[in-house]
């Protein structure tokens, strides 16, 4: 009988990103945006610890998805894998301190690679990083991707999201919120923009090229503390797929808000 896969978000937000995947005896983490001592708490709370980790996927190098590396690698000695150009930004941080070049790692958009057991394809996002990727996790029987900081999507990005089983997806603010709010003019159009973040609605519209009779698990993350709540996300991409012209509804998938202050449970795909 297969192993199967298994997946949990540590957190997921503007103010800090860590999501845990894993099959059979291979554990990664898709980046570590928060502190260590939150990393091994939402491990923990899954039967894992930091020792168990065999790397680290970094998306991109804003301080909300690499804060807590530079601790964390040094202290597990954990592999990093990212794009070149990411790992040439995260050595620029200061703040994380040094990191040993060993544990660098570089990929390439569209170009698989493996971790133990876990065949990984990052492939490109839209956002204003040096050269962001998403993450596309398979064991060879069940797939799983991790898909934020995206301003925008294409026929490329949903060709790479195709047949997942689970997915956590970014559902980043509400327009209307974000307009209205204090944010400055130029912050506002950076997110509204297309290398900024999907917004509740377009996030919506994505997973209604994506869905299928295979996937189980809808995550919305990467929600705005300041534009977005977590009712409103959910509410608002069920109601794109309960009025779009497919054959799914929204209660056909377990669809859930992935916190920035609290890990999951563990689910196995």
């Amino acid at each position: 009988m297969a192993q199967a896969m298994r997946f949990a978000s540590i957190a997921s937000g503007s103010s800090g990103n860590c999501i845990y995947i894993g099959s059979g005896n291979t554990n990664i983490l898709i980046d570590a945006g928060i502190s260590k001592k939150r990393i091994e708490s939402g491990l923990n709370g899954i039967g894992l610890s930091l020792k168990d980790i065999d790397g680290i996927l970094i998306t991109h190098e804003h301080s909300d998805h690499i804060q807590g590396l530079g601790v964390v690698s040094r202290a597990y000695h954990i592999p990093i894998y990212g794009t070149y150009l990411t790992l040439e930004a995260v050595k620029s941080v200061k703040s994380l301190g040094k990191i040993e070049e060993e544990l660098y790692n570089d990929i390439e958009a569209d170009k698989h690679f493996s971790i133990k057991e876990l065949n990984i394809n990052p492939f490109s996002i839209s956002h204003d990083a040096a050269d962001p990727v998403a993450y596309r996790v398979t064991d060879n029987e069940k797939s799983v991707a991790v898909a934020t900081d995206m301003g925008k999507y294409d026929d490329y990005i949903v060709d790479n999201l195709k047949g997942l089983d689970s997915i956590l997806i970014e559902a980043n603010h509400d327009i209307r919120m974000l307009e209205a709010g204090p944010y400055p003019y130029p912050l506002k159009r950076r997110i509204l923009g297309d290398r900024g973040h999907l917004s509740n609605e377009t996030s919506g519209k994505l997973l209604n090229r994506i869905i299928n009779d295979k996937m189980k698990n809808i995550f919305l993350g990467h929600l705005s503390k300041e534009n977005n709540y977590d009712k409103l996300a959910f509410e608002t991409v069920r109601l794109e797929i309960n009025t779009a012209d497919n054959e799914y509804k929204a209660d056909d998938f377990n669809i859930q808000v992935a916190k920035r202050d609290e890990s999951s449970k563990l689910y196995e795909v």
